[in-house]
């Protein structure tokens, strides 16, 4: 699994080794599906503060489509945090989804063939 870190800010980029950590423990049972990572921290408004650090992670797996997560929170281990549950949690129920047995009338068409 690749991991690609990018930060506009400064104080974002002091994140980089925790977030590296973070994203391998959180994908840690869907390294085999996830081929690539991407991590964006960005500052929404500056310097003015408030619930303004942007979280983005972008999955890139070989089953099923890229998924991309953002969110705000008022610090940066949040907005981590709490894009990679979603990022996670969306990943795994699309591979679920794409491995689910077709049943019903399509699956009687699939064996008369």
């Amino acid at each position: 699994m690749q991991i690609i870190f990018e930060s506009r800010d400064a104080d974002g980029a002091q994140m980089r080794d925790l977030s590296l950590a973070r994203v391998r423990f959180a994908l840690r049972r869907l390294a085999t599906s996830v081929s690539q990572v991407k991590l964006q921290f960005s500052d929404v408004n500056g310097p003015r503060g408030g619930v303004d650090k942007r979280c983005q992670v972008e999955l890139t797996t070989a089953h099923v489509s890229t998924v991309v997560i953002a969110s705000l929170a008022r610090d940066w281990r949040t907005a981590l945090d709490r894009s990679l549950i979603r990022a996670t949690r969306v990943v795994a129920r699309k591979l679920q989804r794409a491995q689910k047995p077709v049943r019903g009338r399509t699956a009687k068409l699939a064996l008369e063939r």
